[in-house]
């Protein structure tokens, strides 16, 4: 439990630096590249940490982040709308360690926008889960 614990800590710092940027309304070029990254290892950390906690606490072994995100859902952590999000939010994490293009860029800012409060709950939902 300790381990995730630690996980939950870091996953913390790591969305309070998205939300910093998330919620700023006029983002520089920098800024909104910032933004991406931040998404990007604040989504890899939280589902990790989920990762974790569901293997811990419920003996489930997921291996995939659409694994975990499914896992939260049959559980009641997620419902099913914000199941949908988290699916399309691993697609987005995925795309945007592939790709770059600055359209994408400008869709993908408004999602991670979007994306930041469904972050925070997750965390929230088992950070307070136990």
């Amino acid at each position: 439990m300790e381990k995730v614990q630690e996980r939950i800590k870091t996953a913390q710092r790591a969305l309070a630096k998205l939300h910093e940027l998330a919620v700023k309304p006029d983002l520089s070029e920098v800024e909104r590249d910032a933004l991406i990254q931040r998404f990007e290892f604040s989504f890899e950390l939280l589902w990790k940490c989920v990762k974790e906690y569901l293997y811990v606490e419920e003996g489930i072994d997921a291996a995939s982040p659409k694994k975990v995100i499914r896992c939260c859902r049959e559980l009641g952590l997620l419902d099913e709308g914000q199941t949908q999000e988290a699916l399309q939010m691993a697609d987005d994490r995925n795309l945007t360690s592939h790709t770059y293009d600055e359209t994408f860029a400008q869709a993908v800012v408004e999602r991670i926008r979007q994306y930041d409060p469904l972050l925070q709950f997750w965390l929230d939902k088992i950070g307070g889960a136990r």
